[in-house]
């Protein structure tokens, strides 16, 4: 900042300033959790799933339902972060910045499927079977789509980058809470839901009952026909009208009520009384594809006044006219006529086939990279230093960090010979005489040489003597109490002590080293004037320094310090602007430290801000490519098993590979670079796409009559849920939008917005489509 103050404001340089505590920052406030963002997102959730699941009429009203979902999956993704705590997978920046919201996305589906389900279950199915009729339903739905996530996630770990390995990990622990939640919580508290709403209490305020369960019923004689024995064959919207026989079967109930001294209602019932009429074929005009069913057979009295008193409770409670519309209605009546007709199916397959087309054109442009530009938030100081480094330097230091496992001392011949090595990589920066920069070794025997230089003269000056060094240099006098610290004729002086003598007492050479030992050595400054060797009785004092003087053995003055587990020393990089690059200087380095372990012993590894965001393309796609093969086999394997049905796993796993195609090429068109993060979701988008297919397969597979009714029914039974979920996905990743990182909004809001996109596009326009067209027979 004073760098920059000090400019002239009509100056045409500019001043950026960088450290690396500066970016540790940065990225530490990456890594924290936003509780705003968190407990926003899960506030606008609980309101979605209110407001949608709440109806006019509190016999089916679902508001209560909805929330206590919500809370339960809020419940289960901290269950699930907490046991990944407990076993020590490691949280990041995409732990705490987008698991909350992808995990809330993704478990809410679930729970709307089954809660639409439930609406829809026969009210003549006895009460206590009501949930494990809805769970008959849905359940492999559930199943399916859990494990599928489960995978998908497992082999996302897969990709050997620890970050995004954790990531996975935490992902598919989640999902299997999440899992859990949906088969054992959340139908129990459907089944007390289910208790208020034969009670006819409020939705929510459950304590009070609905203005409707105050009335008294008034029964007359009615007569009600049973539309599902009306005709032999029921027609078809999609084809020609048919011959039909109708046969009517008619029953007259006759009910009196009456209010007994304490003000019970008392309800007499005569035994219902039935007459069949069987009428000739007619000719029948277009229906309902599914049929339009007025009452259900009654297998006994109790289920005919049941579906009686549904029918006068709906007359009570009349809803408003806004309220009477609902997403399976509109699938009903408008968009499955729509979309099944010959033409629309004819521009169906055409529009993806194009967008399939488009998209194999943008995997071309998808370029592997993840540059700190994307990652370092704009408008600071950060930014504009990385900015103007990578457009005019492209200059990056590494380190080469030697571990322990080896001796030191013996091994200086092969310390400096790994150093040398470094000459044949093309982009390491080189000193103006073409050598290479000097490692701490160099320092630290130059330093040596120095002692020995000047205790030389002063030996031969008589300043240092057998009886004194009072006289000598400051230099000299360090040499001699250097030199009296073993008397050991084959090791004159201990390396480790001499080392951290240097390390304190050279710090220009030592910090232009940058050797960074650790353990770190103690901390002792020279002074000339110490008295510890004061009356040190000497021998022979001739032999030069790096051949050693054998002086007598004293208590040592000087302090050791440990073994040697870590050293670094410094290279600068330059010249690297592609990916490519990158990749082929980070190879080049690890392949001197593989030939240096393998020749001579010494373990090393490199860092630097190269290798950290780098080195993940080393090999990226291989592990891409193999992770989603054998996700999508695996999930062909488990849609086989639970559907019995081969043929509809094959369509399913077809559209998940279209969807990962299709979210592959647009990345390329919108310029979002391959890196780890992309991979993970492009890896995971086939789980998160089997949520908007399954469910229309199964519902296909489960329906009667041809493939353009079937379809229709799925669609029917599945439209709501599955954009409820879609919708509830897209609610989760909302909050990502708000993010100061553009890494954030691009990477993950971005791609997460489109994959849920596309999966409506291809579960509600493609696979009902080709169910139509190619699907297999019923299994019912």
């Amino acid at each position: 900042q004073l760098a920059q103050d000090s400019i002239p404001p009509n100056a045409t340089q500019n001043v950026h300033a960088f450290s690396t505590t500066t970016l540790n920052d940065i990225m530490k406030s990456f890594s924290d959790v936003s509780a705003i963002r968190v407990a926003g997102g899960y506030l606008l959730m609980l309101a979605y799933a209110c407001v949608t699941m709440l109806r006019w009429d509190c016999s089916k009203s679902q508001g209560a339902v909805g929330l206590a979902g919500v809370l339960l999956v809020a419940l289960s993704v901290a269950s699930g972060l907490g046991l990944c705590s407990l076993l020590g997978i490691s949280f990041n920046a995409a732990t705490t910045q987008v698991l909350p919201f992808l995990a809330l996305g993704i478990g809410v589906d679930d729970m709307f499927l089954l809660a639409h389900a439930f609406t829809e279950t026969s009210p003549h199915i006895p009460f206590k079977e009501r949930t494990g009729e809805c769970l008959k339903r849905t359940g492999t739905s559930v199943a399916l789509t859990s494990v599928s996530n489960m995978i998908a996630f497992f082999m996302a770990a897969l990709v050997p980058i620890p970050a995004l390995r954790a990531f996975s990990l935490q992902a598919a622990v989640v999902v299997v809470f999440n899992f859990a939640m949906v088969l054992f919580i959340f139908p129990a508290i459907l089944s007390l839901d289910l208790h208020r709403r034969e009670k006819r209490r409020l939705d929510i305020l459950c304590c009070f009952y609905s203005p409707c369960s105050s009335r008294v019923i008034q029964i007359q004689p009615q007569e009600f026909a049973d539309a599902n024995d009306n005709h032999a064959s029921h027609p078809s919207p999609y084809g020609h009208p048919g011959m039909a026989t109708s046969t009517q079967i008619t029953t007259t109930v006759q009910a009196f009520t009456q209010c007994d001294s304490s003000g019970h209602h008392i309800v007499t019932v005569l035994p219902p009384t039935s007459q069949v009429c069987t009428s000739p074929a007619v000719l029948l005009p277009p229906a309902d594809p599914l049929g339009s069913q007025v009452f259900t057979p009654s297998s006994s009295t109790r289920d005919l006044l049941a579906q009686l008193d549904e029918a006068k409770g709906r007359r009570e409670c009349v809803p408003l006219p806004f309220c009477r519309w609902s997403l399976s209605d509109f699938a009903r009546e408008k968009y499955a006529p729509l979309l099944l007709q010959t033409q629309t199916k004819a521009v169906v397959v055409v529009l993806f086939l194009a967008l399939l087309g488009l998209s194999l054109y943008g995997t071309t442009m998808v370029h592997d990279g993840l540059y700190l530009t994307d990652i370092v938030p704009r408008d600071t100081k950060a930014h504009a230093f990385i900015s103007a480094q990578f457009k005019y330097f492209s200059f990056y230091n590494m380190f080469i960090v030697t571990k322990g496992g080896f001796h030191y001392p013996g091994a200086q011949a092969a310390l400096l010979s790994l150093h040398q090595a470094f000459s044949t990589v093309k982009y390491v920066v080189r000193e103006g005489n073409h050598d290479l920069p000097k490692m701490w070794l160099h320092y630290f025997q130059d330093w040596l040489r120095g002692l020995q230089a000047t205790f030389d003269r002063d030996w031969q000056a008589g300043r240092i003597t057998h009886d004194s060094y009072r006289n000598g240099s400051e230099d000299g006098v360090l040499a001699y109490k250097l030199l009296i610290q073993t008397g050991n004729k084959k090791e004159p002086f201990n390396f480790n002590q001499v080392r951290g003598v240097w390390a304190s007492n050279d710090p220009l050479g030592f910090a232009a080293s940058q050797a960074n030992f650790y353990p770190p050595p103690p901390e002792w400054i020279h002074d000339k004037y110490d008295t510890t060797g004061e009356n040190l009785r000497t021998s022979h004092c001739r032999a030069p320094l790096a051949h050693a003087l054998m002086l007598p053995m004293i208590s040592s003055p000087v302090p050791a310090a440990q073994p040697l587990e870590f050293a670094q020393f410094p290279f600068y990089l330059s010249g690297l602007r592609r990916t490519a690059d990158f990749v082929e200087a980070i190879e080049s380095v690890r392949a001197i430290c593989r030939e240096a372990a393998e020749r001579h012993g010494v373990l090393s590894y490199p860092s630097g801000y190269p290798f950290l965001f780098w080195e993940q393309y080393i090999g990226l796609r291989h592990w891409f490519l193999l992770a989603i093969s054998i996700l999508l086999a695996c999930t062909f394997l488990v849609c086989a098993l639970l559907l019995l049905n081969p043929w509809t796993a094959g369509i399913i796993v077809s559209i998940l590979a279209m969807m990962a195609v299709e979210l592959f090429g647009i990345m390329g068109l919108m310029g979002i670079k391959l890196s780890a993060i992309p991979v993970v979701i492009l890896i995971a988008s086939v789980g998160i796409g089997v949520e908007f297919t399954v469910h229309v397969a199964l519902g296909f597979l489960t329906a009667v009559g041809s493939r353009n009714v079937r379809s229709a029914a799925a669609l029917e039974h599945t439209f709501a849920p599955v954009m409820d979920g879609a919708v509830s996905t897209l609610l989760g990743v909302l909050m990502l939008a708000g993010s100061e990182f553009d890494f954030i909004i691009r990477y993950f809001f971005a791609v997460l917005t489109i994959l849920t996109l596309l999966g409506l596009l291809n579960g509600l326009v493609l696979l009902p489509v080709l169910l139509s067209v190619i699907g297999p027979p019923p299994e019912v």
